[in-house]
């Protein structure tokens, strides 16, 4: 492991400290808000299907929607397109909170609002994720994108930390707002920025949006470590973290507990992610890491797979925080390859099909377990996955070098699957 410098250098950048800072106060906001709109999805059906389907409605527009905000973010000004997705978010926040307070909110109303949230989150996450190379400079781009990943972290350790008493006390209503509140200030935090021009948007718009998302396509298709490396991070997000997505069934079923408990299992997951994230961002180079992307896939698996073992809520509170170390280190590798190989004009485009990992792939794993769980349980659809992610990690490991030698040199190592099929 590399010196704390790592860290602290990216850090020493003043429009990191206002980056980092306002997504600390917004993803704070928004881990209240899930684990508050989870518990208000159990509490008005007392369903896991209706849980998943919750879930399932905030994270599945990345399908459709994160490969033309891709192509977006890489032909607009990214500051003003991540403020528009943040005032979004805020005020459907608002929204769900104020019919929750009114006692207007129905099951199918939630559904909907979730759905235009997860719009917004869609555009929202490849517009601040290209703005990272010019908030530092590229030496230092590594640490920030693991800063990126331990104030993620953070905030899932202060959320629900924050929302557990709220929401035992109060109930789901003021979690809620407190998400509006966040995203409000942090979009007003990103007239504070001096980026340069030529970071701020990727390149001058074609004539086509839809042929700009068939060449992202393309592009990722056709290079032989991004195709890849996002196959493996796909097949891993659907099988192994939709369990996540629907913990109030499991707190309630599998370990007969209430909502302080879905809290506290939820900060696991941070404390856990929040470790990781300190140790990756701290090495500080690139040297490694595809080897972390592969192997912290079987150590989520085989997390997964002990926290459904058994109904002990203290094994399941210790595998939680492993599964949230390996998920962190595998999404700091994952995303840290992409910043590094990737053409700047593509970069808006590829860490939007790393928005469709991250949430569209465990809205999908989500709702299946949700249903498989109403007819089958909650611990053998989980054991299933896991054996069949077994398979996926092999298919990784034997591309494990061709992957190094493309992924690890800079977007000049990025050889098409015509150049070197792998």
């Amino acid at each position: 492991m590399a010196a704390p410098g790592a860290l602290a250098r990216a850090l020493s950048h003043r429009n990191a400290r206002i980056f980092f800072g306002a997504s600390f106060v917004a993803w704070t906001g928004l881990w209240m808000h899930r684990i508050a709109v989870a518990w208000l999805a159990w509490e008005l059906t007392h369903s896991a299907f209706w849980v998943g389907v919750v879930a399932f409605c905030d994270l599945a527009p990345a399908v459709f929607v994160s490969p033309v905000a891709g192509a977006v973010a890489d032909r607009v000004d990214r500051v003003r397109l991540c403020m528009l997705s943040q005032a979004a978010t805020a005020v459907q926040a608002a929204t769900v909170a104020s019919l929750a307070w009114s006692g207007h909110i129905s099951i199918t109303t939630l559904l909907v609002l979730e759905f235009c949230g997860g719009i917004a989150a869609s555009f929202s996450q490849p517009a601040r994720q290209t703005l990272m190379p010019g908030i530092v400079p590229r030496a230092d781009l590594p640490a920030a994108v693991g800063c990126n990943s331990l104030t993620f972290n953070l905030a899932r350790f202060a959320g629900p930390a924050m929302a557990g008493p709220i929401i035992a006390v109060f109930g789901v209503v003021p979690a809620i707002y407190c998400n509006a509140l966040g995203y409000a200030l942090a979009c007003l935090s990103l007239l504070r920025l001096t980026i340069a021009p030529e970071e701020r948007r990727g390149h001058p718009a074609s004539s086509s949006l839809w042929g700009e998302v068939r060449d992202g396509l393309v592009y990722a298709w056709r290079h032989a470590g991004i195709g890849p490396l996002l196959l493996y991070a796909g097949l891993g997000a659907v099988l192994l973290r939709g369990m996540q997505e629907i913990l109030p069934p499991f707190v309630d079923r599998h370990f007969g507990r209430g909502a302080e408990s879905l809290a506290m299992l939820t900060a696991c997951f941070a404390v856990g992610a929040l470790g990781a994230s300190i140790w990756t961002a701290n090495r500080g180079r690139i040297e490694g890491t595809v080897r972390l992307a592969i192997w912290s896939g079987l150590a989520q698996a085989l997390a997964v797979a002990a926290f459904v073992a058994s109904g002990w809520f203290p094994l399941g509170m210790a595998s939680a925080a492993l599964i949230g170390a390996s998920a962190s280190v595998h999404g700091i590798a994952v995303q840290t390859l992409l910043q590094s190989s990737t053409a700047a004009a593509m970069r808006g485009r590829m860490l939007a099909l790393w928005g469709v990992i991250t949430r569209a792939c465990p809205a999908l794993g989500a709702l299946v377990l949700g249903a498989a769980g109403e007819g089958f349980g909650l611990q053998m659809p989980v054991l299933l996955a896991v054996a069949a992610f077994l398979g996926v990690f092999v298919w990784g490991l034997r591309r494990q070098p061709r992957l190094t030698a493309v992924l690890e040199g800079g977007p000049e190592n990025g050889p098409s699957r015509e150049e070197g099929r792998i």
